[in-house]
């Protein structure tokens, strides 16, 4: 009993509790690779402010499901497939939840959900986590991401002061794919093209390593396809030497594994 009221706790410090089902208000493609789903209803009741870029988990239901079905699975098995995401942004005063997903296809399963996502579906939510950067006091800023990770960088960029001064990399797979954000005037905004996902690119590395350096303190906020990251976090650490309290750095993916053997290797690795 005592166990489970620290593990209610910390759900409750975090923004955490079962999951809710979420219902579609609205479903669009924001760029022709990013699918924009609104969630509205009162089951986002209590939804917890202020975690835009955190992420949560997406309990996903089966093709053709219906929602007394889906709400058996989620409190007696068998579980549903499950997802990490990011909260792109949460408008407490219309409560509206919006979730990006990247458009892969029907291949991946929220891909498919999400393609196929129009007003009245619905899936299952846990979380948010708090934002992943929460305060912003460095004299400049790097920002880098790929698709999956447009959202968690989105929302870094939009919660700075606006006088912030920095750099943001996108790597999208078409110039079509450009969003519009809503940064500080002093960040210098690059968007490289990258249309093939599955093959490895440097072009992030490249291009983070030929910056001008000596401008102060820096804070970072990048993250995307994990061998790219695991290049950029030895490159920060090692070589320019940015304190680990000021980076935010994860890989979101992997070239050749699906969510749970991403999340496998994650783990084994520490």
């Amino acid at each position: 009993m005592a166990l489970a009221k620290i593990k209610d706790a910390v759900r409750q410090a975090v923004g955490r509790s079962g999951p809710r089902v979420l219902r579609v208000k609205e479903a669009f493609h924001l760029t022709p690779h990013m699918i924009r789903v609104i969630f509205a209803g009162p089951e986002l009741e209590g939804f917890p402010e202020g975690r835009d870029g955190g992420n949560c988990k997406l309990l996903l239901p089966d093709a053709n499901e219906t929602l007394s079905a889906f709400k058996l699975r989620l409190s007696g098995g068998p579980a549903p497939v499950k997802r990490t995401y990011t909260v792109r942004s949460y408008d407490a005063e219309n409560g509206e939840l919006a979730i990006d997903f990247v458009d892969h296809g029907d291949t991946g399963p929220a891909s498919r959900w999400a393609r196929a996502a129009k007003t009245g579906s619905f899936l299952g939510f846990a979380g948010p986590s708090t934002s992943k950067v929460t305060s912003f006091d460095a004299d400049w800023y790097l920002v880098a991401a790929d698709p999956s990770a447009i959202p968690v960088a989105a929302a870094a960029l939009e919660a700075m002061p606006r006088d912030a001064k920095g750099v943001a990399i996108f790597e999208v797979p078409s110039i079509e794919d450009k969003q519009d954000i809503d940064m500080p005037s002093g960040i210098e905004a690059h968007w490289l093209i990258h249309p093939d996902p599955s093959i490895a690119s440097s072009a992030q590395e490249k291009l983070i390593r030929g910056l001008d350096w000596n401008q102060g303190r820096v804070q970072t906020c990048i993250a995307g396809e994990s061998g790219v990251i695991k290049s950029l976090r030895a490159f920060l650490a090692q070589e320019k030497e940015v304190p680990r309290a000021d980076t935010y750095i994860s890989g979101y993916w992997k070239i050749g594994l699906v969510e749970d053997e991403h999340q496998q290797m994650k783990r084994a690795e520490g």
